[in-house]
């Protein structure tokens, strides 16, 4: 069992892949945007051969909490891709990510086209990083409950 996490860009999709155990998240490939129905194809693809039983999508929310039209084509997007593959998809506020992503690749010393190249891929890495960890305390706290 993998989840699988995608940043969902205009040029590109990022993704990345958890472990087996869902402790670690690891950038994979990402994906250059063709067209709908490819990207879908592509994605769905990718989900059936690694054995993805959930997909995390990055929602770009506003620092203010407010949606812009980039949040409302992202959601499209996510409720197209829900209607295709056979894994339920969850939407996650993708705040600083990019941010974060782009500060990692500066304190690598990242060229500038390397880091343009990359930025999806680390985003990507980066939601589904933080959604395994937000299950982990989830449960941790939930175990707590029941002491």
């Amino acid at each position: 069992m993998r989840i699988m996490g995608l940043d969902i860009g205009t040029k590109r999709i990022g993704v990345a892949l958890s472990d087996e155990l869902l402790l670690t998240a690891q950038g994979r490939d990402s994906i250059e945007r063709k067209d709908l129905k490819s990207d879908l194809e592509k994605i769905d693809s990718m989900a059936v051969q690694n054995g993805v039983s959930e997909i995390v999508a990055g929602l770009p929310i506003s620092m203010n909490g407010s949606h812009s039209a980039k949040t409302k084509e992202v959601m499209e997007f996510i409720d197209k891709l829900a209607a295709i593959v056979k894994v339920p998809v969850r939407k996650w506020d993708e705040r600083l990510t990019s941010l974060q992503a782009e500060n990692i690749m500066l304190e690598g010393d990242m060229s500038r086209s390397k880091r343009r190249r990359l930025s999806d891929k680390i985003a990507a890495q980066l939601i589904l990083q933080n959604y395994l960890d937000f299950m982990k305390a989830s449960k941790r706290v939930e175990g707590e409950k029941n002491v």
